[in-house]
């Protein structure tokens, strides 16, 4: 039996006790006010995320990729921050993938006993290939969910890197981890909701794992997402946006150049700054991983960029 007055996600919060009986403004305040304090959860647990990111950052930068995987919300929230990385930062697709218990049926209707089958979570990183190369963050707001106790327990036996994000003290899953983080936000407005400030939590740490692994990565020049691919109209004038920021080029010229650059917004700034043709651009940028800063550094033997 799963005594649950053992987790914190399923204690009682005694600020929102009454919330039944709130009027429609005290209940978005109740809220609200819990919803602050899962910011400041998280800032008092960036020590322990920071080498864990650098651990998933080396794997990625040997060739592996990120992993996450979860049951419910905490499934959803994986293959939500991993769907976003191709658009922003114009990675495969297969570099950074989220694996929700229950497969893709389960993103839309709820498969409540999927968490439950710890098997399937091996048979699922097999289905990826999933190797010691790779990177593993298992996340369960419990803390104890079996889908994905197996999968680091699998992970781990591999050699690859794990990663556990829990919300709840000593859970379980950290101790399956090499990194384990636990943001225990406290109890929820509605008890056991964890898709409120559970969810919450581990959306915010998601995103900040993502987008750091992808700044070390060269995936943006100062905090502009120069990788963006420009896939619809509203990213061809981000793109163009981008250019005319980061260059003396603007209107017209700034839609040409990126044409000339074969629509890549790295090149056009490289292109930009240097002289150099597309060709030359790509081949400079693949000598420095990407990163626009040192290949113009390199050939302009400034020190201002």
């Amino acid at each position: 039996m799963i005594d649950l007055t053992l987790l914190d996600t399923e204690g009682i919060n005694m600020d929102s006790r009454d919330i039944d009986q709130m009027d429609t403004l005290e209940v978005l305040k109740t809220i609200n006010k819990e919803d602050q304090q899962v910011a400041l959860v998280i800032k008092n647990l960036l020590q322990e995320l920071a080498p864990a990111v650098e651990a998933i950052y080396e794997k990625i930068k040997e060739g592996g990729r990120l992993i996450y995987i979860g049951a419910g919300t905490s499934g959803r929230l994986g293959v939500l921050d991993a769907s976003e990385c191709p658009p922003t930062y114009g990675v495969s697709k297969d570099l950074v993938q989220g694996i929700i218990a229950g497969g893709v049926e389960a993103l839309q209707n709820a498969i409540e006993g999927a968490e439950d089958l710890a098997e399937e979570s091996v048979k699922d990183l097999q289905a990826i290939g999933f190797s010691q190369k790779d990177a593993l963050v298992g996340l369960a707001a419990s803390g104890r969910t079996p889908y994905v106790k197996s999968a680091l327990a699998y992970a781990k036996n591999l050699g690859a890197v794990t990663v556990s994000v829990s919300c709840v003290k000593d859970a379980e899953i950290s101790s399956m981890a090499a990194y384990p983080i636990e943001a225990v936000v406290g109890p929820e407005v509605i008890t056991g909701s964890t898709r409120m400030k559970a969810g919450t939590a581990q959306k915010l740490i998601l995103n900040m794992i993502s987008t750091t692994v992808m700044v070390k990565l060269g995936k943006v020049y100062g905090n502009l997402m120069v990788d963006v691919k420009a896939t619809n109209e509203k990213l061809k004038v981000r793109a163009q946006r981008i250019i005319e920021m980061t260059t003396e080029v603007e209107g017209e010229a700034a839609v040409k150049l990126f044409e000339d650059s074969g629509e890549s917004v790295k090149v056009a700034i490289l292109m930009a700054h240097t002289g150099m043709d597309q060709e030359e651009a790509e081949k400079m940028l693949t000598l420095h991983d990407g990163r626009i800063r040192p290949a113009i550094k390199e050939w302009t033997k400034k020190e201002d960029f």
